[in-house]
């Protein structure tokens, strides 16, 4: 069993906080919206920046806005966080 006395601190790398990627899918969201202009990440990211639930979130790269089918409407989005 180790103890930390016996922990030899040069041997230790700095401290750092752990760091996680996740990921959100959404669906559901119609693709094209009322303007007539098809979903775009830029519309996401000033979704989430208006957001008060995504307030503390950071993205890791900028969202993936998918057509669901060619004949739908309907929209995935992935979102790295």
């Amino acid at each position: 069993m180790k103890s930390i006395e016996s922990i030899d601190q040069n041997k230790v790398s700095a401290l750092h906080l752990p760091q996680s990627k996740s990921y959100l899918k959404i669906i559901g969201i119609p693709y094209i919206q009322s303007s007539s202009l098809a979903l775009t990440g830029n519309d996401i990211i000033n979704f989430l920046k208006n957001s008060n639930m995504f307030e503390n979130i950071t993205l890791a790269s900028r969202p993936c806005v998918i057509k669901a089918s060619p004949k739908l409407d309907m929209a995935i989005i992935w979102i790295d966080i």
